[in-house]
Parts: C-alpha cells; structure tokens; sequence
C-alpha cells in the first residue's frame, strides 16, 4: 500500500486586488509536488494589507480553521511577508501552528519551522524574527517615504488627491462590485463578503457606506 501524502495548505497574499497571486501559487504547487505533498486547499487573500490586524485577515482564519479540523499537516508560504507585516500577527499565527504540531514552510528561503521530529528548527526561529521585522521595518520605510512625498508636495503648492471628474459615481461604483452589494444585500458580514468576493474588506467597506448613503 503506498505510503499516505502529506496534506498541505497554500497560503498566498497580496496588498491589491490589481497585483495577482499565479507566481505565488504556481511556485509553491510545484514544491509540493516534487515533495508528493496532495494541497488540500489554496487560500488567497487578494487586496488585503500585510498591515492588517488579525481579525481582517481571512486567509489566516481559513488556515487555522483547517488546522484546527485536523485537515493539514503542513502550510506552505512564498515568503514570510506574506503571512503580514505586523510581528504580532505573525508570531502568534506561527504559534498556533506549533501548538498544533503543524511545520510552516516559507519559499524564498526553504526553511521549514519545524523539524522532522516536531522540535522547532532553531535556524527558522532566528530567521523569522529576523525577516518579520525586515518586513516590519520595510513598511514603516515606504510610509517614511510617502509622509515627506507629501509634505515636499505641500511645500511647493501641489493639488493632492484625484484630478476634479475622476470620482465614480456611487450608482457606477456599486454597479462596480455587485457581486459585493449582493453579498451585502444577503446579510454576510464585511468580513465574510471580502473572503467571497475575493475582494479587500476596505473596498467592501466602501461599497457598504455607499449603500447607505
């Protein structure tokens, strides 16, 4: 009888519905493969900040519900920025999957958390604190970054914001993401609607204030 595969998750995230995540997941199938692991689910988060608290991240909630059912033994990222750039979120996520005896693997680097024996890799520890706050501290860069943009901007009597007729307007924008407005219509939370959708919670809040306008 042939030896049962190892169930797996995928985890892929990125910031804006207009990035995409193909590379993200096509690379981490093809590990999987060569490593006869059978992907028991993919889950994305599209549009969704690596900022975002816990509670908004519903690509995490879906992994951990597999988790906690027993589903998977392992979760497979591209890199550790994808599980966020908040070191509370990451560390806590990555916890949790000790706590359960699950390995996180992370592409870029092909580090997996635990070893084979279920004792955590001493290397992974001192790599994950290392690139969480290389991710942390990226992001606190390009928000630098964008501060003095604007201030400099100010300075010299810039116009920020869109240019005066590009706002959608509200009838377009719902008609925009009806799939959101039914969801909406339907009773699902915010939450819920963006993990359907495919959407980031910040444009689904933005359908549902628009709707009650």
């Amino acid at each position: 009888m042939p030896a049962a595969r190892t169930p797996v998750a995928i985890l892929v995230r990125v910031s804006t519905t207009k990035q995409l995540t193909d590379r993200q997941i096509s690379e981490l199938q093809i590990y999987a493969k060569s490593k006869s692991y059978r992907v028991v689910e993919v889950c994305q988060e599209n549009g969704v900040s690596g900022t975002a608290k816990a509670d908004q991240r519903h690509g995490l909630k879906r992994v951990e519900e597999l988790v906690m059912s027993g589903k998977v033994e392992k979760v497979l990222i591209h890199e550790i920025s994808r599980l966020g750039r908040r070191n509370s979120v990451t560390h806590a996520f990555v916890e949790m999957l000790h706590e359960h005896g699950i390995s996180l693997y992370w592409h870029s680097q092909g580090i997996e958390t635990l070893l084979p024996t279920k004792k955590r890799n001493p290397a992974s520890a001192l790599m994950l604190a290392l690139l969480s706050e290389m991710a942390v501290a990226e992001t606190e860069m390009l928000r630098d970054r964008i501060r003095s943009g604007l201030n400099e901007a100010k300075r010299k009597g810039v116009r920020l914001g869109r240019p005066s007729g590009t706002t959608l307007a509200r009838a377009a924008f719902l008609q925009k993401h009806k799939d959101i407005v039914r969801l909406l219509k339907a009773g699902q939370s915010a939450r819920h609607a963006a993990k359907i959708s495919g959407k980031g919670v910040s444009t689904v809040q933005r359908v549902k204030l628009a709707l009650t306008r």
